[in-house]
């Protein structure tokens, strides 16, 4: 088990946003998250990554638990997220940013620095084409690839990936999560927060449906991509 949440409760304020939900990502796994707006996805991950305290429950990463340990730690031990609303640094450019990924996490050498700076602008050509560019003039789509790139560079042990499709156009959805699965299948194993249903369960290989803080649903992806329920309440298919 590389990655488990241990019935966790959150609350904002008097308000309960997770009422003890737990989910496991074993080493390997694309494993998605899957949520209407409120559902309480977003609140899942930041408190995985540490940026929301804990009510109750527990947080263990790689071994060991890590509910008390800050956010700045996890990123350090592997866990990386990269955020809902991308985040970009609209100022410098689409390699600079990329380089911010990597702070706090330190490579042996340059050859390796470099190896991984080549790898990540190999997986996202467009990246590579407008290296120079800054990232406040790119489109939503490239953004969102810099944000996963950004997030690839801190060489993740786990990838934590909020709403990557948010606000993008569906012939660029299609793109983005080829990307994912392709960085799953290269070894990286993957957290993934969606409502696009369609998508995060045709590529996952488990997925978790979280309803009002709660989970209602847990399975093989495909298992619950052919759920009628499922279905009608996500893919409009009655």
């Amino acid at each position: 088990m590389l990655l488990e949440a241990r019935d966790l409760v959150v609350h904002y304020g008097r308000i309960k946003a997770l009422h003890s939900v737990s989910l496991t990502v074993h080493e390997g796994e694309l494993v998605t998250l899957l949520g209407s707006n409120g559902a309480g996805k977003t609140t899942m991950m930041r408190a995985i990554s540490g940026l929301l305290p804990l009510t109750s429950g527990s947080v263990w990463f790689d071994g060991r638990d890590i509910s008390r340990v800050k956010a700045h730690r996890r990123v350090a031990d592997g866990l990386i997220q990269a955020p809902e609303g991308r985040g970009v640094f609209p100022g410098m450019t689409i390699v600079e940013n990329l380089e911010m990924g990597c702070y706090g996490r330190k490579f042996a050498s340059k050859a390796e620095h470099d190896e991984r700076l080549d790898w990540i602008l190999e997986t996202f050509p467009r990246l590579a084409e407008r290296r120079t560019q800054v990232g406040g003039t790119l489109s939503g789509g490239e953004q969102q690839m810099l944000a996963i790139g950004r997030a690839l560079m801190a060489r993740p042990k786990v990838l934590l990936l909020d709403e990557p499709s948010m606000g993008l156009a569906p012939m660029v959805i299609s793109q983005i999560f080829k990307i994912i699965a392709e960085i799953n299948a290269t070894g990286t194993t993957v957290l993934l927060v969606e409502q696009n249903a369609q998508q995060a369960l045709s590529r996952s290989d488990r997925a978790y449906i979280l309803e009002t803080g709660e989970v209602t649903h847990t399975g093989n992806a495909r298992d619950l991509l052919a759920d009628d329920s499922i279905r009608a309440a996500y893919l409009g298919v009655a």
